[in-house]
This record gives C-alpha cells, structure tokens and sequence, in this order.
C-alpha cells in the first residue's frame, strides 16, 4: 500500500513539474513575442518618424548657411561710436543717456541685400560692452556675445563687424553686455536690410519702441536688476518713446502706401498692437516675410521682436492713432498726421514668402530638445541650470529639430534663440500653422509651444529670455551647431 502511495506521489510530483515547465515555456515564449512585437512597433514607428522627418526637410526651401550667401560687390561702412549723451525724453527735462553716434534711438544702418556691412566699433563708455546683431545670421564669431563669441571690449577699445547679411528684413543691433542696463540706457539702434529689389513704397520708416522709467527730475532709474523686477515680468517704464520722442508722429499724405517697421526695444515689455482707425496689413515678423498677409491688429510684438506693417494712409486729413492694449490700459503709441494733397497710391503685391513650409506633419515626429523654463529663489534656470554654469545641448545642421519650450512659471518668456529661424507647430497640445518664421517665441503661463528648426547656421549659439532681467538671472543657455561633416 505505502509503495502505490508514493508512486502516486511521485507521479503528482512529476505531473506538477511537468506543468510548471510548460508554463514557463509558455511565459518565455510569450515574452518572445511581445518583445518581438515591441522591436517591431518601435522599428516601424521609428521608420515612420524617420520619413516624415525627411519630408518635413524636404519641404524647408528656407535659409542657406550665412557663408554660402553670394555676396555682392558693395561694402557699406559705417563708424559707430558708443559714449554718453544726454536726450530730451520728457519736454525740458535732460535724461543722462548711453547712445551710439550721439543718439537714442542709435545710428541706423541700412544696406541691400547682398552687400557687405563693415561697423568700425569704439567703446567710449565707462563700461565694457560687444553689439550682438539682433536677428541677422552672422557668421559665429560676428554674433557679439561677450564670453561665448567674442571678448568684451573695454574702454576705449575697438572692434570691427563684418558680414554680409542673408536674410532682408527688419532686425537691430543691441549690446550683450550687462544688457539690462546697457539697453536701458540706449544702446541699440535699426538695422535694414532691404531686398535687391525693394517694392516702392511711398515711405518705408522704421519706429523703435523704447519705454523708459524715469524719475520725476528725468533721471534714469538707477536700480538696475532689483530683485522683484527680475523675478516678475522685468521692468516696464513709466515712459514710452518712438525713436525717442514721446509723441512720435508720421505725416504722411492722403493714398500714400507706407511699409513701417517696428522695432521692440523694450527690456521687458511687450506690446499688443491695435490699428482702431484703418486696416493694414502685417507682411513680416522678425524679418521674414509671411507666407500671406494678414491684419495687423492683435499683434503681438514682444521684448526684441520686429513687425512690418503695409498700410494705406486714409483719404481723410486728420490724426491716427497707433495704440497697445497688451496691459489693462490702452495707451497711444504714435499717430499717423494726414494732411496735404491726395496721391495716387502706389500698386504692387503685398511683399511675401510662398516658401514658409506647412509642415502639417511636425507634430507626428518626437520632441528632440526640451527647454523648461523655471525659478529658484531669485534665479531663473532652464533645465534647472543657470547661466554661465549650463551644459550646452547640441543640435545638428540640415536636419528637422523639434524643440519644446516648457513654462514652469506664471511669469512671460520670450525665448530668443540667436544664429537661427524657427517656426512655431504646436501650442499647448494644438497643432498651429503661424505661416511665418520667428527668431523668438513669447511663453505666457504654463505654456508648452513646440517649434520646428532646421539649423544651418554652424557655431555656439546663445538662447535665452528676452526679458533682459530673466537672462541676467540665469535664464540663457548655449546652443552648439556642430560643423558639417
């Protein structure tokens, strides 16, 4: 009996032992397969993010390497000096002021596309300074960023800029040393670049937006980067001027068509446009052309950004306004004086760029860079590194770079990546087709804006918040576009 019992014991065991080794071939094989399956998910998915990638570059007939820009046979010279001045900001009041040729607004540069610009720079202030060429794709070493591009040129030194701009179009030069207070004292000033073969406007003006916190006897606000500006919104003025003056004005005759460029000079602010009298049309934003037009009202110009406006002045005398209405109080920024007798408007298709791609499919690739916007006690960070102690992220030429800008804060961010164009494709989880590309994007609250970039612009590349107060609190990073291989 005790022998049947434990052969039948034995035979239980080896039955169970059986049945746990088919069951774990079971799971082995199982786990072949969804492996087997997950390779071959991830490989037809990465194949497919492959291709839409190659047609996403294939679809870019945008922006050639600055280097491989025909240059054409003009050098246009200029000898620009930067030292202190005074202006008149406020009627009978002297403003103690920083000034390139004697003035703010500074001297203006204007050259055809294709020619040469060579700036014989001399630093006359009390302070080391560098111009960096806000928006134009210069050459690296030409980029004038103090540490990263260049060395800072002190006191009575000189330096020499040259390039060939690439891209017609409104842009601006500004210093990049100690920026918030450097910019806030004037130094920076217009730089055009007009096409080969400009349309004929009957004017085409250039207003530079600046606001100003003066105190009650003029004088410039000396608290520079105090604590609470630089962890809120920056400092906003208390004074608004166009290319200086505080009541800026454009006479113009009736049916005269004029192409005005804007120019935010702000260290801080933004400006939300608003055209209340008559219709006009937005043809370019900082620089480019739009793929078509569209109204110009609503437009948001933030800290460092341009807007080109083509409009017709209206057949009635009299006085228009240019208002912003970013803030709770709409405020004048400069008017249109009508007067005199009509003319014949002059006619020709608003200027734009067919070539601004859809890029339908971008937001079907992954996101290859993040960028998260954060603060930490006093200092701004990006991917929780601060400047100059940041790792720079790499990003390669010629191919689709998707990059996500995260706003982990209430605060706004204009992000400015130097050296390139991008555009915007998505905003908070929505597909967005802008029809123009930008050298900077405007974060508000929590935002998550996604944009498109096809790098061709070789070097080490700052890109930081254009609230000058963010950036001097550590929100700027590098960017480093490896050399073609």
């Amino acid at each position: 009996m005790n022998n049947r019992r434990g052969t039948a014991r034995r035979r239980n065991v080896s039955r169970r032992h059986a049945a746990q080794q088919r069951r774990k071939w079971v799971i082995v094989v199982a786990a072949v397969v969804i492996i087997a399956l997950i390779g071959w998910f991830v490989l037809v998915d990465s194949s497919s993010d492959a291709a839409i990638r190659t047609d996403l570059e294939a679809e870019f007939k945008g922006f050639a390497p600055p280097d491989e820009v025909a240059e054409g046979s003009g050098v246009v010279e200029y000898d620009i000096v930067a030292q202190e001045t005074t202006a008149e900001l406020l009627d009978g009041l002297s403003t103690s002021v920083w000034a390139l040729n004697g003035t703010v607004p500074g001297q203006a540069i204007r050259v055809k596309l294709g020619e040469t610009v060579r700036v014989n720079f001399r630093n006359e202030l009390p302070a080391e300074t560098a111009l960096h060429w806000h928006g134009v794709r210069v050459p690296n070493a030409m980029d004038g960023v103090p540490g990263v591009t260049q060395d800072p040129i002190a006191t009575g030194g000189t330096f020499t800029y040259e390039f060939a701009p690439p891209d017609a179009g409104t842009y601006w030069y500004h210093s990049h040393m100690n920026s918030t207070e450097q910019v806030e004292r004037g130094i920076h000033a217009p730089l055009i670049v007009e096409d080969a073969i400009s349309a004929q406007y009957s004017q085409d003006v250039a207003w530079v937006i600046d606001d100003w916190p003066l105190l009650e006897n003029g004088r410039l606000d000396p608290n520079f980067n105090d604590p609470t500006d630089s962890t809120h919104n920056g400092r906003w003025g208390n004074v608004i001027t166009i290319n200086g003056e505080t009541d800026a004005q454009l006479k113009a005759r009736p049916g005269e068509r004029i192409r005005l460029r804007l120019i935010n000079a702000a260290v801080a602010r933004p400006w939300a446009l608003r055209f209340p009298d008559f219709p006009a049309d937005l043809i370019a934003i900082d620089g480019p052309y739009l793929r078509s037009p569209r109204s110009a009202d609503a437009t948001i110009l933030n800290p460092g950004a341009r807007a080109d406006i083509d409009f017709v002045v209206p057949d009635t005398p009299g006085t228009y306004e240019i208002k912003d209405d970013f803030s709770t109080q709409l405020i004048t920024l400069g008017t249109i004086v009508v007067e005199g007798d009509p003319v014949e408007t002059p006619s020709f298709p608003v200027p734009s760029n067919p070539d601004v791609p859809d890029w339908d499919d971008a937001t079907s690739v992954g996101v290859d860079l993040e960028f998260k916007l954060s603060l930490s006690g006093n200092t701004w960070q990006i991917n929780g590194e601060a400047f100059p102690d940041v790792e720079p992220e790499e990003v390669f030429p010629d191919v689709f770079t998707r990059v996500r800008f995260t706003n982990n804060s209430i605060r706004l961010h204009p992000m400015h990546l130097h050296g390139q164009f991008f555009k915007v494709i998505e905003r908070n989880g929505e597909p967005v087709d802008e029809g123009h590309w930008r050298d900077s994007v405007l974060l508000f609250k929590d935002d998550v804006i996604d944009v498109g970039l096809i790098a061709t612009d070789v070097g080490i590349w700052a890109m930081h918040c254009h609230i000058l107060e963010h950036a001097a609190a550590g929100m700027l990073t590098l960017v480093t576009v490896p050399a073609r291989s």
